[in-house]
């Protein structure tokens, strides 16, 4: 008798072990984490590149996606993946696919070139992901992204301006030290 007593307080012990296991909060769903978790899954898009520049913003479980790519699929694939993170209600689409044009795209590979070519810009062609985003529409040229001080805020816009061929700069780039 006493051994079928262990063998039930152990039982009812296991269970409920289980089920605090299974009562336990859901990790919480803030806007931080879905807010990192939507970074993550669009930084991870492969083909994602320096002249895309895809942004969010998150309201009441609500994502609006926004920006610009060169690729459509990227468009589709950044909703998509947007979607499956938990704690996205809904997902609004607003990135901008920019027209196919060969002229913006020799104006791409040539301001690339003109930034992440010169010698005291380099250490920004490091990462993978690269900190300034070079957007060129019709052949003006959005600048996006972070750089580490004003003057090389500065000399990207210089960079980019004496590339022939371009009609106007605009300097979006934000300063954020170290």
């Amino acid at each position: 008798m006493m051994r079928n007593k262990l063998l039930w307080s152990a039982i009812v012990i296991g269970v409920s072990v289980l089920c605090a296991q299974a009562q336990k909060p859901a990790p919480p769903q803030g806007e931080e984490r879905i807010a990192r978790q939507v970074r993550e899954e669009i930084v991870m898009l492969p083909f994602l590149d320096v002249f895309d520049n895809i942004y969010f913003s998150i309201s009441n479980g609500t994502v609006t996606l926004m920006g610009q790519v060169t690729n459509p699929t990227l468009k589709s694939s950044a909703e998509n993946v947007t979607k499956r993170v938990e704690g996205v209600e809904k997902v609004v689409n607003q990135i901008e696919v920019l027209p196919v044009s060969n002229m913006d795209d020799g104006l791409r590979r040539k301001v690339f070139r003109a930034i992440y070519g010169y010698p005291s810009l380099e250490k920004y062609a490091l990462p993978v992901i690269k900190p300034i985003r070079i957007i060129v529409k019709n052949g003006n040229v959005t600048l996006e992204g972070v750089v580490d001080s004003e003057g090389d805020k500065n000399l990207v816009n210089i960079r980019a301006n004496s590339v022939p061929g371009i009609f106007s700069v605009t300097n979006n780039l934000r300063v954020v030290p170290g």
